[in-house]
């Protein structure tokens, strides 16, 4: 019974620290961390836990979490940390150099575990790439057991709390909370809904929000989804461009039942699919279907901005199905940007047809995964360099 009590006041630690730590309604720290944590400097109990040395479990941990991790593309994240982890674990260990040591790691003790599921918890992680990665980097070095703050010995769950600390700091702040004032059909099972915040959202053309959206008889996939915000921050409200596919979710179908005044929670602005901040470099936006929207906010911008910046846009979707057509008309008359609607794959040899002085281009891709790493391939056997090419973070279709 002493057991179970302690899971209850872990638990019941976990929740309360969602709603209690939490500033302008976003939580500070990862829950389970926290609960774990907070059982520990009571002196209630210690965590064990249980995915760490147990060889048995290895396989399925490693599986499982790689899946987890394709799934949200935070690969950098993770490879980050446990890379500068494993350092740590050698550099401090009694007998440092031991090779015995990394298998140790990797099979006796969270590490992997704790890389897939804890530390790739969105709320509490940084919003961009370079954030993310400082942000693995420094759990990593807290994560090592001979790692203490004076007399107090890090865990690995003090690691990542302290690590939760720092992605508050440089992340934007609080929740926000969107009321609907419009929903427009501009293609048939597209829809666009428009949003007013409750105060001013601070973003860069190309970024995304998390939005939450509680509704009864949620499916496995829950009430949680990432979003591209398909206006530009020179605009009065928010954009979403939705697309709903055949089985729809559940969170899409309660998306899709809001009425006007209908409100909606969002958070984490995040992403790095932003416009370079040298105007002079030439841009290619490659979109496929619905991934349209971050274009939609770049070239919103660049008109709003009264940039002058070299753009071309292939468009592939079905004719019924393209939307925003008259931003980009507006963006041919304002900055020349040409656009191509593509009712077939894009391919190399299409490029090479429709963006002639293509090595001379930044790419710019976003659409459903398939069509964004067939793009990818195509760009690679042209010749363009990896570093030339930016995709947009798409976990799936929602």
């Amino acid at each position: 019974m002493s057991g179970v009590a302690l899971l209850v006041i872990a638990a019941v630690a976990a929740i309360g620290s969602k709603y209690l730590l939490a500033f302008d309604k976003k939580h500070l720290f990862n829950p389970a961390a926290f609960g774990v944590a907070l059982v520990n400097i009571l002196g209630l109990g210690a965590a064990s836990w249980w995915v760490g040395g147990n060889r048995a479990l290895l396989l399925f941990v490693l599986l499982s979490g790689v899946l987890i991790v394709r799934k949200v593309r935070r690969f950098d994240l993770v490879a980050t940390f446990i890379l500068v982890a494993l350092a740590m674990i050698i550099l401090t260990a009694a007998q440092p150099g031991d090779p015995l040591i990394v298998r140790q790691a990797l099979v006796h003790t969270p590490l992997l575990f704790f890389a897939f599921v804890m530390l790739t918890e969105p709320i509490t992680m940084p919003p961009t790439r370079k954030l993310r990665v400082a942000y693995a980097a420094l759990v990593g070095i807290l994560f090592a057991p001979n790692i203490h703050l004076g007399a107090v010995y890090l865990s690995p769950e003090l690691a990542l709390l302290l690590g939760n600390v720092f992605a508050f700091i440089v992340s934007p702040p609080g929740r926000y909370t969107l009321r609907l004032v419009d929903k427009k059909t501009p293609a048939p099972n597209i829809d666009e809904f428009i949003f007013a915040s409750d105060r001013p959202i601070r973003f860069r053309p190309g970024q995304y929000l998390e939005f939450t959206l509680p509704h009864d008889k949620s499916d496995q996939r829950g009430n949680r989804r990432y979003f591209t915000i398909a206006s530009s921050p020179t605009e009065e409200h928010v954009r979403l461009g939705i697309k709903f596919y055949e089985p729809t979710s559940s969170f899409k179908i309660a998306l899709g039942s809001l009425k006007t005044n209908d409100t909606i929670s969002a958070a984490q602005v995040a992403g790095d699919f932003v416009l370079p901040k040298e105007p002079g470099k030439k841009l290619a936006f490659i979109a496929g279907w619905i991934g349209i929207t971050p274009f939609r906010a770049h070239t919103q911008y660049i008109i709003d901005k009264k940039e002058s910046r070299d753009v071309v846009l292939l468009y592939a979707s079905r004719p019924e199905d393209i939307v925003y057509r008259d931003i980009f008309d507006r963006a041919r008359e304002v900055f020349g940007m040409r656009t191509h609607y593509i009712p077939t794959i894009i391919d190399a040899e299409l490029i090479t047809e429709t963006i002639p002085d293509y090595a001379e281009r930044t790419f710019y891709i976003s659409g459903p995964p398939g069509m964004v790493d067939a793009c990818k391939k195509a760009l690679c056997t042209l010749g363009v360099p990896h570093s030339r090419i930016v995709t947009d973070y798409f976990p799936g279709l929602a």
